[in-house]
């Protein structure tokens, strides 16, 4: 069995939507006996469980991921989760209003650093 018939499939739809097929495809199949718990956990939990609840949609998801993942000043994700956010129907400018609000509430260090990943982000994506 491949460790994509290992992962919930429901979630890694949703995932792949968030996040784009290529980045959660090339995190999958390069998963191994170590780390593919950590991926079935995320796909069932995270991407099923709570993205595919209806009391949110994924766009308000997106606004909150942003918030928090600034906060605890996680660049990787938060490059993930720029990207997701724009997927997810986002402008620049919510993006931005976002991280200036983070900017008052968790320091301005936090601010500056959720802008600089997401200016790599905007770079990447030609936007």
């Amino acid at each position: 069995m491949s460790n994509q018939e290992k992962l919930n499939q429901k979630g890694l739809v949703t995932r792949r939507k968030v996040l784009g097929s290529e980045y959660v495809d090339n995190s999958v199949n390069n998963a191994n006996d170590f780390n593919l718990a950590m991926q079935q956990w995320t796909t069932d939990v995270c991407w099923d469980k709570i993205w595919n609840r209806e009391g949110l949609d994924h766009k308000t998801r997106s606004i909150i991921n942003l918030s928090m993942i600034a906060a605890l000043n996680r660049p990787h994700e938060l490059k993930l989760h720029v990207r997701g956010a724009i997927n997810n129907g986002l402008t620049k400018d919510e993006i931005k209003e976002i991280f200036l609000q983070i900017s008052c509430y968790c320091g301005v260090p936090a601010g500056i650093d959720a802008f600089r990943t997401a200016t790599e982000v905007f770079k990447e994506m030609g936007i």
